[in-house]
């Protein structure tokens, strides 16, 4: 089957999201989310964000399916985030997605998060012709994940080669965000202000870059494309207490572009090494942060210089959202992988290297 429809259902933190893909062509892509409901506790709370998972399933899939002009009978299988995630949020998802795979005798897939990010990628709104790249790697930085992956294959075979061994990206910009007063969610907001903001007015740290952490490319060190980003954090915070100790204003502006440059060049830096000393010749990057406009123009300027090349989705397919999810369910049914048992649950820490279960 080249082009199976398939449904993408997505509920692994505050958005719910469905979208209808046929083969590589989007259909339909619709998102609910709950953030607004998060913004006085500063963060993602699990059990709202769950609510309103079962408030918002059937109207995000009714309007789907309108929005594609099928109906459930047209659906050649269904596709579900089993992991990683919220647990309660993920949950209601899987629960969904099995209640309409038996009640219409639809194949269903369990797949990975992280993975499906990647699978946005493949297709056509995106422009890129993935299929025919030599040897593709992707670079997913969210709110709970930043991560350099090797992709194989990907349907069968995904290598983790670095990730983040404390806070994730995004999580780091919603904790400096809250120090500096920006509010939440606190990626645009400080995007935005870094604008306005000189990146060189404080240096802060770019975490696990010391020689002992790299190596060499002969012997690399454990953490040559791992990040480290609780440093930053705390350097970010002691820059806030100078100001506030000498009762001075804190030029937020400063400190935003400070950090945000700190951010992208060491996610930058490591993601091009490990691209470079693993034969990747194009990067996809992915995951919410992939939004952030000094991440994508750095990327950008630094794949160009080591003749890598790089596709970043549009900002609407880079957070989390079903259309990703049915982008990947249609590679696993186009090459042939078996549907997941019906018994399998949803599980919050998947690994990246299982890419449905």
């Amino acid at each position: 089957m080249t082009s199976p429809i398939v449904i993408g259902i997505e509920t692994s933190c505050d958005e719910t999201g469905i979208g209808i893909v046929s083969g590589t062509t989007l259909l339909a892509h619709q998102v609910a989310s709950s953030m607004d409901e998060h913004v006085a506790f500063g963060g993602v709370i699990p059990e709202i964000a769950a609510r309103a998972h079962v408030t918002e399933f059937l109207p995000v899939l009714e309007a789907a399916l309108a929005e594609a002009n099928i109906t459930l009978d047209d659906v050649d299988a269904i596709a579900v985030t089993a992991g990683p995630g919220l647990a309660g949020a993920l949950m209601v998802g899987v629960a969904g997605a099995k209640a309409l795979a038996v009640a219409t005798g639809k194949p269903l897939y369990g797949i990975n998060h992280l993975i499906a990010h990647i699978g946005v990628g493949f297709l056509d709104d995106v422009g890129a012709d993935l299929h025919n790249v030599n040897q593709l790697g992707a670079l997913l930085v969210s709110g709970g994940h930043t991560e350099m992956l090797k992709i194989n294959s990907l349907t069968s075979d995904v290598e983790l080669l670095g990730s983040t061994i404390d806070d994730a990206a995004g999580e780091a910009y919603d904790k400096v965000a809250r120090l500096i007063g920006a509010g939440y969610p606190g990626g645009p907001v400080i995007d935005t202000m870094a604008r306005q903001g000189n990146p060189t007015a404080f240096k802060f740290p770019r975490g696990l870059t010391a020689p002992k952490f790299m190596g060499n490319a002969q012997e690399p060190g454990k953490d040559r494309y791992n990040w480290s980003f609780s440093g930053l954090k705390t350097a970010v915070s002691r820059a806030v207490e100078q100001f506030q100790r000498r009762d001075m204003d804190i030029p937020v502006n400063d400190i935003a572009a400070s950090f945000q440059e700190a951010v992208a060049d060491v996610i930058t830096h490591k993601a091009v090494l490990a691209a470079t000393e693993h034969g990747i010749d194009h990067i996809l990057l992915g995951g919410g942060v992939a939004a952030n406009s000094r991440l994508r123009a750095l990327l950008t300027e630094r794949t160009a210089a080591a003749g890598i090349g790089l596709t970043i989705p549009p900002i609407n397919l880079c957070t989390d959202n079903g259309a990703m999810v049915a982008a990947l369910g249609a590679q696993l049914v186009a090459d042939a992988v078996e549907p997941s048992p019906m018994n399998f649950s949803a599980d919050p820490t998947q690994s990246v290297n299982l890419v449905s279960v």
